[in-house]
């Protein structure tokens, strides 16, 4: 059992004395106890760390090498009863009179492999040449070792019977540092774990440098990469170790340790196996790479058994309530500049075709609109053309506020565009006539646009509700924009993937900047720029734009002028939504996982399992049911992970069903 696809692996560095095997099987054999409690799955140790990896030219006496197979004996026989989980531990051994740098993979009692290392580095302050032989010089593929005879090579992959999915590459040290790791060969054979038993010293940015490689490894090999090296026990004659521990996932930096510690040390992290899967299965080329000939690398599965793991509830590792929000200031700047910029970019290059002409837009005071018209000024910008070419529309309705209104006059005069508004209220009330509507049960004959708004106002809450009443208004914005000009649109991917639009109406335009930007992006970009790209006046409107109701202001206002309609109120937060969108999207998670990962999130204030539970199956029920607004949608440029645009990244029936789906909100 795999609940939910988490793995925990762990790197670890034990106290070492340099050749004395038995003080450091001693530690090995402490820390997989202190793993054991942890329900660690995959320990990791480091490069020859039954011996220590200074032991230089006492690689060569016998009185080691016994040394370290009777160490090992002892930590198979002893690790046998406490520790379930798959445990890989470094040891130089002797095979055909030639001495290997060797990972040997236990579990239970049982040796499962013994895997050499392949490339020895002889450089600089490294010299391992002068005593292991390389990987390839071996001839045989079985040994005898402590009374098992156990597959050697490196030619192994170690696949639990009971976990799909979990199947363990190892290599060691210098095997990453060359051009075309045996990991890459292992991932490609369908390992998704890869372990690397390493020494790396430490010098001047070095750790950078080995950070950014196992990141970048992790991410070619679309894999969890768990690192481990030895610590400052080993030998300080010319060199110093640190004990440097990093656990990846794809390209994500799960978990990284302290360095220089003076202690046994264990780094855990949880990896996700599924999502893993998942980015495979997507990444059609991911196993098209043509080897040369005698590159092929068959490789031979060697099973082991997990058992049952329950549910972790101490999940370990980040979950970002915010997927789509960077964090840290630096990330945060250049986010922002890297969005605008591919914003722009797609705007200027549809406008450079059309001929720069006048565009439009619809300015709501709210936060979709304003981004646009934020990119609209820039595409100007960069095209050397005026700001006035902008033709920006407010188009007050029957549920418009005054603040929105201010705002977005406020808005169109402070960025020195062409501004207009245009009160559709009549024209609207024309249109329910000849349709022969009867709002919310109001007779329209002989009302003026006054009377009505009085009539409005004195609705019961419970009353207010008539769709036709609102996608009259959006499609009379629409309709208006469209007989101005090139339009450009507004909405965003969160919006799409709830069809919280109306067809026809505001989910149409010419060219759509914000088209695959999720709502809490979008809010995050008007705060950014209005604390870095503005001052007065315009910082200060874009600011009260941020913390306005976000509502489609389509029903009547109440007494007071203030919108009824709460779009949170009605769907759900939108860092709730946004997040169920990104995991569902991103990483085709279940509900049950996403429902899971919700209730671990740290977002801006606590929700009950009950309420991410009503609005997870409100989003799924959505998003299902209106595919037909998505499947026609104006083109727009793709800005971050996640698309829904038909010609890109989400091609989907407008007529599937959802029952598989919302069958968990049934029976979870």
């Amino acid at each position: 059992m795999n609940p939910f696809g988490f793995l925990r692996v762990a790197a670890a560095t034990p106290l070492v004395r340099v050749a004395d095997c038995a003080f450091n099987v001693e530690h090995i054999l402490a820390l997989l106890r202190r793993a054991e409690r942890e329900n660690v799955n995959v320990v990791v140790f480091p490069e020859l760390a039954i011996t220590g990896y200074t032991c230089a030219d006492l690689f060569h006496h016998p009185v080691l090498q016994r040394g370290a197979v009777e160490a090992l004996e002892h930590l198979v026989k002893d690790s046998a009863t406490l520790f379930s989980g798959l445990a890989v531990v470094g040891l130089p051994l002797v095979v055909e009179d030639m001495v290997f740098n060797c990972a040997a993979v236990l579990h239970r009692g049982k040796l499962l492999g013994i895997v050499p290392k392949s490339f020895l580095p002889t450089y600089k302050e490294f010299y391992e040449a002068r005593w292991f032989a390389p990987a390839i010089k071996a001839n045989c593929r079985q040994i005898d070792l402590v009374g098992q005879s156990v597959p050697f090579g490196t030619d192994r992959l170690f696949a639990a019977e009971d976990w799909e999915g979990l199947t363990v590459g190892v290599e060691i040290c210098e095997d990453l540092w060359v051009p075309v790791p045996p990991s890459s060969m292992q991932a490609l054979a369908g390992a998704t774990v890869l372990v690397n038993l390493s020494a790396s010293n430490e010098t001047i940015g070095k750790a950078t440098y080995r950070r950014q490689l196992v990141l970048s490894q992790s991410g070619r090999c679309m894999a969890a990469y768990v690192y481990t090296s030895c610590g400052v026990g080993e030998s300080t004659t010319d060199v110093v170790y640190g004990g440097h521990c990093l656990i990846a996932e794809n390209g994500l930096l799960l978990a990284e340790s302290r360095r220089f510690l003076r202690e046994d040390a264990l780094l855990s992290a949880d990896v996700d196996l599924d999502r893993l899967r998942v980015d495979r299965q997507r990444t059609n080329s991911f196993r098209d790479v043509n080897l040369y000939p005698g590159q092929e690398r068959p490789f031979v599965r060697s099973t082991f058994t997990l058992g049952a793991q329950s549910v972790r509830t101490d999940l370990r590792r980040p979950i970002e309530a915010h997927p789509f929000v960077p964090q840290g200031q630096e990330q945060l700047r250049e986010r922002c500049e890297e969005i605008f910029h591919i914003q722009v970019a797609g705007l200027s290059k549809r406008l450079e075709h059309l001929g720069i002409p006048p565009v439009v837009i619809g300015i709501s005071g709210g936060l979709d609109s304003t981004l646009a018209l934020l990119v609209a000024c820039k595409t100007m910008d960069t095209l050397s053309a005026p700001r006035q070419r902008i033709h920006a529309f407010t188009l007050p309705g029957f549920g418009t506020s005054n603040r929105t209104r201010d705002n977005a006059h406020a808005l169109m005069r402070l960025l020195g565009v062409t501004a207009r508004e245009i009160d559709i209220r009549p024209l609207c009330l024309e249109e329910m006539r000849a349709l022969g509507h009867r709002p919310f049960g109001i007779d329209l004959t002989g009302l003026s646009v006054e009377e009505l708004v009085e009539r409005l106002h004195r609705l019961p809450p419970e009353k207010r509700h008539d769709l036709v009443f609102e996608n009259v208004q959006a499609r009379m914005r629409t309709n208006l924009l469209m007989n101005s000009g090139f339009v450009i649109g507004t909405g965003d991917v969160s919006e799409a993937a709830l069809g919280w639009s109306t067809y026809n109406g505001d989910h149409m335009s010419m060219y759509n900047p914000n088209c695959s930007i999720p709502k809490t992006l979008v809010k995050f970009l008007v705060d950014w720029a209005a604390r870095n790209e503005f001052e007065g006046e315009v910082r200060r409107t874009l600011l009260d734009i941020v913390d306005t109701l976000i509502s489609p202001e389509l029903l009547p206002a109440g007494a007071d002028g203030q919108p009824v309609q709460a779009t949170e109120a009605a769907l759900g937060p939108y860092e709730v939504l946004d997040f169920f969108l990104f995991h569902f999207l991103r990483y085709g998670a279940p509900p049950e996982k996403i429902l899971f990962l919700a209730e671990r999130a740290p977002f801006q204030r606590p929700y009950s399992a009950a309420e991410l539970r009503g609005w997870l199956k409100e989003f799924l029920r959505r998003f299902f049911a209106n595919q037909f607004k998505r499947s026609c949608v104006p083109d727009g440029p793709k800005v971050g992970t996640i698309s829904l645009s038909p010609r890109g990244d989400w091609r989907m029936p407008s007529d599937a069903q959802a029952a598989l789906w919302l069958r968990w909100a049934e029976t979870g």
